[in-house]
């Protein structure tokens, strides 16, 4: 089962060892799986993924980036730390896409974890 998201917020350390921070998922780059998904206009959806040989089937020739984001997330070297060549046909059986993430609230919050500021690039634009 894969996950994927356009942008929102995630609940993510900078660092190993850090302390959980609430933090802006950035827009998905254009050339990847999340924009495709995005672009659909279908803001949650469960995809399930074949093999190519089902009539229904659409087979997309090349791999796309698919963003990784885990217990750490680095949004300013988001493209070189989080982002990689993904065949979702080989690597998932169903992926579920939600366009607009809300990070988990932790039950203590620590000073890091706080609502982001949005002015750089809000979810909507």
């Amino acid at each position: 089962m894969g996950f994927t998201t356009y942008t929102g917020t995630v609940t993510a350390a900078s660092n190993w060892n850090g302390p959980a921070e609430q933090k802006r998922v950035r827009p998905a780059l254009p050339e990847s799986w999340e924009a495709l998904f995005h672009k659909l206009a279908i803001p949650d959806f469960l995809l399930t993924v074949t093999d190519g040989t089902s009539p229904a089937a659409i087979k997309i020739p090349e791999p796309l980036l698919e963003r990784a984001i885990g217990v750490i997330y680095m949004p300013d070297i988001e493209r070189v730390s989080h982002y990689f060549y993904a065949d979702l046909q080989s690597q998932f059986d169903s992926i579920l896409h939600f366009d607009v993430t809300r990070a988990v609230e932790p039950l203590e919050h620590n000073p890091e974890w706080k609502s982001p500021v949005w002015e750089a690039f809000p979810p909507w634009g």
